[in-house]
């Protein structure tokens, strides 16, 4: 009897596991993790515990912005078109004089811009290292006599305020606006007895918009924004006292970004179209 061929088959051996394999899977896995998190980063994604807007060309998150009291009309209008033409981010504002700005920043106030009054303060900022940059003129101002409406001490020159009995606010002489009242008095040889000295011009405004004062010496900006609140007298030992307005970023912002695009539209064609609207003179004045 003839028996049918058959075929032995090998038998299969166990599968042989390599220790290397299972060592090397979790090494595998976050590596891939790192450069997903790279390629984010280089794609502009933030890096995880990054302040939105740093190390990126694009404008975004919050900015603080410290500009003097006599900006508060026309940055508070360019802090709304900033936000509009770039969605995402924030403009927080503070006024001030700029003495007061300038050492709230000395003192770690957390600012990323700083807009001030004269120049002055801000060389006390890059004195001390904080500003960032070269600071950029970017407006120009001189000082009006504001008196209320009427002007029933009838006032009708800077002299007139040497007059016994005139109740004269001004601002203190630390303050740019101050500093200025300092310089056209000198040069008009007069002395000047104000019943109170302000920190902020806009407290020099306040106080002749209220009746309290007979006359306050303040920027022409402030007499326009003022309206009908007050009544304007220039006077022309003004022009010995042009105060240059410079504006530059804070040292150590988180978001430089969006720092230096405000600081753009500032000193930009749109900026220096509204600062102009308000009264303000060019930077090269």
């Amino acid at each position: 009897m003839i028996l049918p061929h058959t075929r032995r088959t090998a038998p299969v051996s166990p599968t042989r596991v390599r220790p290397n394999a299972v060592l090397l899977s979790p090494l595998l896995a976050v590596t891939a993790l790192l450069v997903a998190i790279l390629s984010g980063c280089a794609a502009g994604g933030t890096a995880p515990g990054a302040t939105a807007g740093e190390g990126s060309g694009t404008p975004n998150g919050t900015i603080t912005v410290y500009a003097a009291a006599s900006l508060k009309a026309t940055f508070t209008e360019l802090a709304g078109t900033f936000e509009a033409e770039n969605p995402g981010t924030r403009v927080s504002l503070s006024f001030a004089g700029s003495s007061d700005l300038a050492s709230q920043i000395s003192q770690g106030a957390p600012a990323d811009v700083f807009a001030s009054a004269d120049t002055a303060n801000m060389k006390k900022l890059q004195d001390a290292g904080l500003a960032d940059g070269t600071p950029r003129n970017f407006a120009t101002n001189t000082l009006a006599i504001a008196v209320p409406p009427g002007n029933p001490a009838g006032i009708a020159s800077l002299k007139d305020l040497a007059r016994p009995g005139i109740k004269l606010v001004t601002c203190a002489r630390q303050v740019p606006c101050g500093a200025a009242t300092a310089k056209v008095a000198e040069t008009a040889g007069l002395t000047l007895s104000p019943v109170s000295e302000e920190n902020a011009v806009t407290d020099v405004l306040g106080k002749v918009v209220s009746g309290e004062a007979d006359a306050g010496l303040v920027y022409g900006t402030d007499i326009k924004t003022a309206g009908t609140k007050v009544s304007g007298i220039q006077f022309t030992e003004a022009g010995s006292a042009v105060n240059t307005y410079p504006i530059a970023g804070v040292a150590g912002s988180r978001n430089r970004a969006a720092a230096q695009a405000f600081l753009d539209l500032v000193t930009g064609a749109e900026g220096q179209k509204v600062l102009a609207a308000a009264g303000f003179g060019p930077p090269g004045q």
